[in-house]
C-alpha cells in the first residue's frame, strides 16, 4: 500500500502542531523556563557571532586605557593591560560554547553506551560496571578533575576530554535507569519475541523511547561543564591565558584589581551566574514539559490526546 501525498502533508501539518503547542506551553506554564531558553540562545547566538559582535578582539591591548571605568567607548571597562572587557566576555561566550558543547555532547555518548549497555544487558556487566560508576562517583568532581589535569596538562583539548569523561561516567547513572525501566514494556518484548537483535532492539525500540531524559540531562550537563571549565580556569589549570575564560578574568585581574576596578570580577561573574542560571531553569522546564511521567508531560502531544480527527477526516476524503 503506497502513501500518498496527502499522507505525507498531514504528517508534517502533526509535528508542526507539536512544536507550536509545545513552544506555546513553555511560555504559558513556564515563563521562567521560557526565559532560560532565551538566555541559552543568546549564548549560541553570541558564541557563533563573537566575531561580529565584539568591537575589539580579546587580547587588543592599548595600554593608554588601561583600568579604564564603564563609558561608552568601553561598555564594560578595560582591564589592567587596556584590553576591552565587553569584547573579553563575548569571546568568552564563544569559549563556553565550543567547551560546553564539545565536552556535553562526547559525555552523552558515552553516558548512552555505558547505560545502555548495562540497562539492557543487566547480569554480571551491569553489577560490575556499577560498582565502578559508584566508586568513580564517590569522589568529589573537582578533585577528579584537578588531578586529572596535573597529569594531562592544561588546554582546551585537555579541558573537553577530562570533562567528557567525568560527566560521562556520573551521566550513565540516569541513562541506566531510564533503559532499566523501558525494557519492561510491551513493545520490547514483543520485539524480542519475533527474533530481534540485541542492537535493533537498542536502537530502534530503547534509545528512540528515552531521548526525553537525554535531552534534559543534555541542557544540564552544559551548565555543568561551563561552569566546572570556570572553576578550573580559576584555578589555572583550564584554558591558559590569553584565552577570555570567564573563570580565568575572575582568577586573574579581577582578584587582582578587585578593590581598584571592581567590574573586572562583577561582569564575568554576572555573565557566568545569569548563564548557567538561565540553562539550569530551561532544562527543569523541558524536563517538566517532556517527561510523560510527570502532570503535563509529553504525553499530552501524543496523537490520542490531540484533538486531529477532522484533519485526518479531510485528508481521507482528498484521498478518495
Amino acid at each position: 500500500m503506497s502513501i500518498t501525498y496527502d499522507e505525507y502533508e498531514f504528517a508534517g501539518r502533526k509535528k508542526r502542531f507539536f512544536v507550536t503547542v509545545f513552544l506555546g506551553r513553555l511560555f504559558k506554564e513556564k515563563p521562567l523556563g521560557a526565559f532560560g531558553g532565551i538566555i541559552f540562545f543568546l549564548l549560541l547566538f553570541t558564541g557563533i557571532f563573537a566575531n561580529f559582535l565584539a568591537p575589539h578582539g580579546y587580547n587588543d591591548i592599548n595600554p593608554i586605557d588601561r583600568l579604564k571605568a564603564p563609558s561608552a567607548k568601553y561598555f564594560f571597562g578595560t582591564d589592567n593591560v587596556g584590553r576591552d572587557l565587553f569584547s573579553r566576555i563575548i569571546y568568552g561566550a564563544r569559549l563556553s560554547v565550543i567547551i560546553g558543547f564539545s565536552a556535553t555532547t562526547i559525555s552523552i555518548v558515552i553516558s548512552i553506551v555505558i547505560g545502555m549497555l548495562t540497562g539492557f544487558v543487566g547480569g554480571k556487566v551491569d553489577l560490575v560496571i556499577q560498582r565502578f560508576v559508584d566508586a568513580w562517583m564517590c569522589f568529589p568532581g573537582l578533585i577528579i578533575l584537578i588531578v586529572a589535569v596535573s597529569f594531562v596538562g592544561p588546554g582546551m583539548v585537555q579541558v573537553i576530554g577530562i570533562l567528557a569523561l567525568q560527566f560521562g561516567i556520573a551521566g550513565s547513572r540516569i541513562i541506566r535507569g531510564s533503559v532499566v525501566a523501558t525494557r519492561e514494556n510491551m513493545y520490547v518484548e514483543a520485539a524480542r519475541a519475533i527474533g530481534a537483535s540485541t542492537l535493533r532492539q537498542m536502537t530502534r525500540h530503547i534509545l528512540p523511547n528515552i531521548m526525553a531524559p537525554i535531552i534534559v540531562l543534555y541542557t544540564t550537563r552544559i551548565a555543568a561543564v561551563i561552569l566546572a571549565e570556570a572553576s578550573m580556569s580559576f584555578l589555572g589549570l583550564g584554558v591558559p591565558p590569553p584565552a577570555p575564560s570567564w573563570g580565568g578574568m575572575l582568577s586573574g585581574e579581577g582578584r587582582s584589581f578587585m578593590y581598584m576596578a571592581p567590574w573586572l570580577a562583577i561582569f564575568p561573574a554576572v555573565a557566568l551566574a545569569v548563564v548557567v542560571y538561565g540553562i539550569n531553569v530551561f532544562g527543569d522546564a523541558l524536563r517538566d514539559l517532556l517527561d510523560p511521567r510527570l502532570k503535563g508531560g509529553a504525553g499530552r502531544y501524543t496523537e490520542s490526546n490531540v484533538d486531529i480527527k477532522p484533519e485526518r477526516k479531510q485528508t481521507e476524503a482528498k484521498a478518495a
